[in-house]
């Protein structure tokens, strides 16, 4: 050892001195050894009678056992014994909640008033763990495994219907041998999400490792075994179609995955604290910005190696991955629902609404759907509605199309605004839009007018066009137009009848009856 090399070289160096019969003073200026360790050198080498030549040629082992001899154990006294004894039982103690190493020190004097001082008391504990804590070196093999886990802590996106912050599980997986990493945050935990997201990580490394190693997660383990754990079926169909096998690590041993473990604190670091005064409004938002910081990550050279992750995989692993099937494994889930009479049906895993055609209101239906697809089937497996997945608990996902008549219009009205009136009349003519912009402009709270505006522009439809703008040029004549002023001049076919002469307007004929100005004065 380096250490070890540099002490022989002075011992040498030192003997090489006083070869040369050098003082101690010299050799202390020389060599910066302290004089009383050149004294003590010195001493050792006239007692033993041995030539310093003779020394010179030895061996460093020999050297070293001539002037560092190994000091023998002294046995240890009864105290030590009798602390050393219960030194197992302490460990196992401290993994219990609650109990603390003052604790343990005050029960073990009370047994033992003559026992060590909590500070001797705590060194000689963590001498003890530190025994049985060593640590293995892993050499990994490339594309031999990818290890998987979910990170302790969630990220969060804000829901901007509620305002209130929405927690996503964060999927960390990893490959030991170049570090490549996959995080993504989901939509839950369940194993409808990790599925789907195990998927684009194998899709992600481009290739199947041999083993896939998480911990003992109940979405894929059943049975936790040190040596024959069990299951779900849905992760061995998993594993058969990406050929690869799912190995579980011993519970709570977190060091049988430590690749994963390192990368998930490494994303705290390079992710979770870049994201820290940043707001999201959706899952994709959060994961597409979650992707980006992946990628930089990944990009970034390690110190260690001065290569990035991905070069390292480019160069050195992804030939080793296993080819992925044509197509991802689809995980599809089947639930029955009846429509309702708001002619949605309710996805119970999320408790969030899909609409179907209104014309299927009360009728049983299969809803078959994955992660990011939901469908809608009658019992024949006609297909009447289809949706993307969306999570949010009591939400609504209707399309336009499958609303009732009435629906539609009432809340297409709700919308409105005078502009899209004046819009729809100038596709009709030029004393439509007159007719509607003095009927808009006829009440002090304009909303009060758009019923009148609708029932103007339906009688084009019951009409025709045409006939509408010869009534509202008609109208135009007049000194207030209503919607029912519209309509009576269609109903007794007054746009057929030429225009009013306009001198006849205002013509009084003769008459005996009529008085004049004179009768009033």
């Amino acid at each position: 050892m380096a250490n070890k090399r540099k002490s022989m070289l002075q011992i040498r160096r030192i003997l090489q001195l006083l070869s040369d019969e050098c003082s101690h003073r010299e050799i202390n200026r020389l060599t910066g050894i302290h004089r009383s360790t050149i004294k003590e050198y010195a001493n050792r080498i006239g007692s033993t009678g041995k030539d310093i030549s003779f020394l010179l040629a030895c061996s460093d082992q020999e050297l070293n056992e001539f002037f560092l001899p190994l000091k023998v154990a002294s046995e240890p006294d009864e105290r030590r014994r009798l602390l050393e004894s219960k030194l197992a039982g302490y460990v196992s103690e401290l993994q219990r909640p609650y109990v603390t190493r003052q604790l343990l020190w005050e029960e073990y004097r009370l047994e033992q008033p003559q026992g060590y001082s909590y500070s001797q008391f705590c060194d000689i504990l963590q001498k003890y763990k530190n025994s049985k804590e060593a640590s293995l070196h892993i050499t990994h093999l490339p594309g031999d495994r990818c290890e998987f886990d979910f990170a302790g802590a969630p990220l969060y996106y804000t829901d901007p219907a509620t305002n209130e912050p929405v927690p996503c599980p964060v999927l960390a997986c990893t490959l030991p041998f170049s570090g490549l990493s996959y995080v993504e945050p989901l939509a839950s935990s369940k194993l409808t999400h990790l599925i789907p997201a195990l998927n684009r990580a194998v899709q992600y490394f481009q290739g199947s490792p041999r083993f896939m190693v998480t911990d003992n997660m109940a979405q894929i383990v059943t049975r936790s075994s040190r040596y024959e754990p069990t299951f779900t079926e849905l992760a061995d169909q998993w594993s058969v179609h990406y050929n690869t096998a799912i190995k579980a690590t011993r519970v709570k041993k977190p060091k049988d995955k430590p690749s994963v473990e390192k990368s998930v604190h490494l994303s705290y670091q390079r992710i979770y604290a870049r994201m820290r005064n940043e707001n999201f409004y959706s899952l994709n938002e959060l994961r597409n910005r979650v992707f980006s910081l992946l990628e930089e990550f990944n990009d970034r050279p390690m110190q260690e190696q001065g290569l990035s992750r991905r070069v390292r995989f480019i160069q050195n692993e992804q030939s080793f991955l296993r080819p992925l099937p044509e197509s991802p494994f689809s995980l599809k889930n089947r639930t029955k629902a009846r429509v309702k009479k708001n002619h949605h049906v309710i996805l119970g895993e999320d408790m969030h609404n899909y609409s179907v055609p209104h014309q299927y209101i009360g009728q049983e239906t299969i809803i078959v759907y994955d992660e990011d697809v939901v469908e809608v089937f009658l019992g024949n497996l006609q297909r009447i509605a289809v949706h993307p997945r969306d999570t949010r608990r009591f939400g609504y996902s209707t399309l336009p199309e499958h609303r009732p008549e009435a629906h539609r219009r009432y809340l297409e009205q709700r919308g409105w605004c005078q502009d899209d009136f004046i819009e729809m009349a100038t596709l009709i003519g030029e004393n439509t839009v007159s007719i509607i912009t003095a009927i808009l402009t006829s009440r002090f709270f304009i909303e009060q007018t758009y019923d009148s505006c609708i029932g103007v522009l339906q009688l084009g439809k019951r009409y025709g066009n045409d006939r509408l703008e010869a009534a509202c040029k008609r109208a135009n004549n007049g000194s207030r137009v209503t919607y029912r002023t519209i309509k009576n001049i269609l109903e007794k076919n007054l746009d057929k009848v030429g225009p009013l002469r306009q001198d006849l307007l205002h013509y009084i004929p003769d008459h005996s009856n009529l008085r004049g100005p004179e009768a009033y004065s």
